[in-house]
């Protein structure tokens, strides 16, 4: 029986994923008429821009109308990896809304200045969309909130575990069809040997291991992610309380703020167990989750492992990408920017607003060494 599931899971997803790929083979733009969206960048010092500019090549649907930014390094940098025009770019924010007639503001500032920029775009009733996590702690995340909800525009939290086919067919399983019966716990291992041991840019590496700028290092780095697949599954839940060990294990490489933890969140009838690290021994952002009666794991994105009482033996599937709306950032950007659909789940603004909070108690019960309760 368990087998003529996950055979009609994986015809459903193969129908899908054919499906989507012919919907991508029409013209982006079938109707003329039909102006590309315009999508702006505030900042450049978050190294996920360079996966992220490559999106726009060969498309006609979304259009790079800007890109802020004063660091003549990073400018000089970006223009010659992506042959862009010196004229691309803005001193400011106030200097690019002022030049170009901007729709949407993919930002990739520190986490600090995550805050001016909804603020400012909120002012000129313009959607955003923001590396993870929201915010650094819970006094930014709360005005980001605010100015969101004033002023109604959409905003999105980008997450790269948003768009592994994985995920999304673990919750399909446990979520939606109860597969497993109900969650009893869930584990979430995010990170790799660390962001200097990796290569990331000194520019990067300037705010992301700054206890400020960044709101701490590896809970927040790569807390976050675990927080927001466990506030997906739980329904928007915040767990009842938060317990945390923190640790520098490298203090010669980042003496200010924490290189590794493990973070327990307790919720009424299950436990989730974060670990995220700067310590791994190789990158990885895996899940494990368990059921009443059974367990759903994705070791790597494209990975389903699904057993159950009734069905001992593990059945493995490999599964395709995500396409169309759903298939990357930009895509989904441009389709909330054109009212197709709003920002839910992993992406929205009241789930990462409970990822906040519980990395708030986070470093709040690392440094104290006592379990915090949330309301």
């Amino acid at each position: 029986m368990f087998t003529l599931q996950m055979k009609k899971l994986n015809q459903v997803i193969a129908c899908a994923f054919i499906g989507a790929v012919l919907f991508l083979a029409l013209p982006a733009n079938a109707d003329p008429a039909v102006p590309p969206v315009r999508i702006a960048l505030a900042g450049l010092c978050h190294d996920h821009a360079l996966g992220f500019i490559p999106r726009f090549v060969g498309r006609t649907d979304v259009q790079l109308v800007g890109i802020v930014e004063t660091n003549q390094d990073l400018i000089t940098r970006y223009s010659r990896r992506f042959h862009l025009a010196r004229d691309l770019f803005y001193p400011s924010l106030e200097n690019l809304f002022a030049h170009t007639n901007v729709q949407a503001v993919a930002t990739f500032t520190s986490t600090y200045d995550h805050q001016r920029v909804v603020e400012f775009c909120a002012a000129h009733g313009v959607d955003v969309m923001m590396e993870k996590p929201l915010a650094t702690n819970m006094k930014q995340a709360r005005a980001i909130a605010a100015a969101v909800k004033k002023s109604g525009i959409q905003l999105i939290v980008n997450y790269e575990t948003s768009w592994y086919p994985g995920n999304q067919a673990a919750f399909k399983l446990v979520h939606d069809e109860h597969e497993i019966g109900d969650i009893r716990k869930m584990v979430f291992h995010h990170g790799h040997r660390g962001p200097k041991e990796i290569g990331c840019s000194t520019n990067f590496l300037a705010w992301l291991t700054d206890p400020i700028l960044d709101g701490g290092g590896a809970i927040n780095d790569f807390g976050c992610y675990g927080a927001d697949l466990a506030t997906w599954f739980m329904d928007g839940a915040a767990p009842i309380s938060v317990f945390a060990v923190a640790k520098t294990i490298k203090p010669d490489v980042y003496p200010k703020v924490e290189d590794d933890a493990t973070i327990v969140l307790n919720y009424p009838k299950a436990q989730v167990i974060l670990q995220p690290s700067w310590n791994w021994p190789f990158d990885r952002k895996d899940m494990e989750i368990y059921g009443q009666t059974g367990s759903v794991l994705v070791p790597q994105s494209d990975v389903l492992r699904v057993r159950t009482a009734k069905h001992p033996a593990e059945q493995e599937s490999t599964l395709p990408a995500l396409t169309g709306i759903n298939g990357d950032p930009l895509s989904y950007l441009a389709a909330v920017v054109r009212k197709e659909i709003k920002p839910t789940g992993l992406a929205s603004l009241d789930a990462n607003v409970t990822v906040v909070r519980i990395l708030d108690a986070a470093h709040k019960s690392a440094n104290t060494g006592k379990v915090v309760k949330l309301n």
